[in-house]
């Protein structure tokens, strides 16, 4: 054991738990859908699966779930950083959130509860209990559906969700989520630590993704080019017969006149 080299200040009691997720949930009915912004949501239970999230009561979209019951934790990435920012700090009384950020609306087949198109995960919710903490109360819920973007699909069936640009919240910012530095159980692997190589599945997805563009290409460029080839080819092919057959002819015709 080290010897307690490291100097620590004591700091006022308060949440330090970061990063968090920065969460964009919609709510709402059939006839109104409105997004609120959430650091405060996570896993609760693996089986069943329940989720959480808390809410200060003023916010518009408590009432909204309180009353319907449902909720939809989507997953926020690069592409929707400004749009988590803006709804987390305009209010739904005031405007259309899904409208003023360009954003498509896509309802649950079970509960009707709306979703965020562009999210790559979005978690469906069934309100199963609210507890009153204090500043914020807590959502408990059961999760009913997943719904994922195939496009991070691959052929087997795997999806890549650290394929997906996720982001997260910390202190006050958005941050990107960073390089992959091991996978589940990696620490007790039976290598040396030369060997071990982190599995990067989701980088490789995309590698792949890239390389199967670029040899698709390089392979329609060769077909091009072998055409051209060939279509030069038998153009050359068709004037060396051409050029025969006139020098022929010309010869032809000397030699008769020479007979003549």
């Amino acid at each position: 054991m080290k010897k307690n080299k490291i100097q620590k200040t004591k700091w006022k009691a308060g949440n330090m738990v970061y990063p968090i997720p920065a969460a964009m949930v919609s709510c709402g009915d059939s006839e109104r859908a409105n997004i609120v912004t959430v650091g405060w949501t996570g896993t609760i239970c693996t089986n069943p699966p329940m989720t959480y999230i808390s809410l200060r009561p003023s916010r518009f979209s408590y009432d909204l779930i309180k009353t319907s019951g449902y909720f939809v934790i989507n997953l926020t990435t690069k592409s929707l950083v400004r749009a988590t920012d803006f709804c987390g700090v305009k209010s739904g009384r005031d405007i259309d959130k899904f409208q003023a950020m360009d954003l498509t609306v896509i309802r649950d087949e079970d509960t009707g509860c709306p979703m965020i198109g562009e999210s790559p995960v979005s978690i469906v919710c069934k309100t199963k209990e609210i507890r009153e903490l204090g500043s914020h109360h807590m959502f408990i819920a059961d999760v009913m559906n997943v719904y994922i973007d195939e496009k991070y699909l691959d052929e087997k069936g795997k999806f890549h969700l650290n394929a997906t640009d996720l982001i997260a919240y910390s202190h006050g910012s958005y941050l990107s989520l960073g390089e992959e530095l091991g996978s589940f159980g990696y620490s007790i692997c039976k290598t040396n630590k030369k060997d071990i190589k982190i599995q990067k599945g989701s980088k490789s997805f995309q590698a792949n993704k890239i390389k199967d563009e670029s040899t698709d290409n390089h392979k329609n460029r060769n077909k091009s080019q072998q055409k051209a080839k060939k279509k030069y080819k038998a153009e050359s092919n068709t004037k060396k017969v051409e050029t025969l057959k006139n020098t022929f002819s010309k010869k032809t015709v000397i030699r008769q006149k020479k007979k003549n």
